[in-house]
């Protein structure tokens, strides 16, 4: 929702305003509230689609226009509630939390070095013994080994 900004939340708002009693809109009727300006339609219209407020129906490529648009209940809800622009008032009210959220990332990133660093000493501890444990089982292998042979020869 921070990408758009004040023009086009009352764009978006207006579209959905125009949904009449039957809670639909044409292709044409889209086009007569843009001027004719198709890739400004089709913008505002794949923002209502992602949102969930309206379905297109009818036939259409994959960057036209819908020949339908249907107004969903979820639509009509958000409009009664306000819409985008009041979405986007809250949105610039809110207090910017640079400082604070810097800090807490930068603590973050501390904790997880500190992590990083101490999993790694013990991921080489663990090599270490692995290495000693390997080394006594060939010694243990070797051991076995002799004394076959000598079990062997003496035998």
């Amino acid at each position: 929702m921070t990408d758009l900004n004040e023009y086009e939340c009352e764009m978006l708002d207006t579209l959905l305003e125009a949904f009449g009693v039957p809670d639909s809109l044409t292709r044409d009727q889209v086009m007569l509230l843009f001027d004719q300006d198709e890739s400004a339609a089709f913008a505002m219209i794949q923002i209502l689609i992602r949102e969930g407020l309206v379905k297109g129906t009818g036939e259409h490529g994959p960057y036209d226009l819908p020949q339908k648009l249907v107004l969903k209940p979820k639509g009509e809800k958000f409009l009664k509630s306000g819409g985008f622009l009041r979405r986007y008032h809250q949105e610039q009210q809110k207090p910017v939390e640079v400082g604070g959220t810097l800090a807490k990332l930068q603590q973050q990133n501390m904790r997880l070095q500190n992590l990083r660093l101490s999993n790694e000493a013990l991921i080489a501890d663990l090599k270490k013994r692995l290495s000693k444990l390997e080394t006594l089982q060939y010694l243990w292998w070797g051991l076995i080994v002799v004394a076959l042979i000598i079990g062997y020869i003496l035998g």
